[in-house]
């Protein structure tokens, strides 16, 4: 036998999946239909768009980009577990850690495999191997 807290949960889940479906079919069917050259360019801020919108950014930028993601989601768990630290005890303090490692171990392989190295000194190492 289950919980009546899953019933509750099912219950919630279901209502919420059909409101969903009848508001997207409801946005299909009510929504107007009509497209045009305009309504597909892209809007910046009521000014006419003067090139494609789609840029070539460095690799790097990305990888950088990446990381600090990254960082920034272990900066949230960091600050949750400091939160919680008295009542998680030393099984915490050890968990934080391993954490803290890992991702010490990933920003050192980002730092050897030269990720960060994206200014004027990379273009010297590029110029170097050539």
């Amino acid at each position: 036998m289950l919980p009546d807290s899953f019933y509750q949960i099912l219950t919630y889940t279901i209502i919420t999946a059909l409101l969903i479906g009848v508001l997207l079919l409801a946005a299909w069917w009510l929504g107007a239909k009509r497209t045009s050259p305009k309504k597909g360019s892209a809007y910046e801020s009521g000014v006419i768009p003067s090139s494609s919108a789609r840029l070539a950014w460095p690799v790097p930028f990305y990888l950088v980009a990446i990381f600090f993601i990254i960082f920034d989601v272990e900066a949230a768990f960091v600050f949750t577990w400091a939160v919680a630290w008295d009542a998680l005890g030393m099984a915490g303090v050890i968990q934080i850690s391993v954490f803290i490692v890992i991702l010490a171990v990933g920003l050192i392989w980002l730092w050897l495999k030269g990720g960060l190295d994206w200014g004027p000194l990379n273009d010297r190492k590029r110029r170097s191997h050539v």
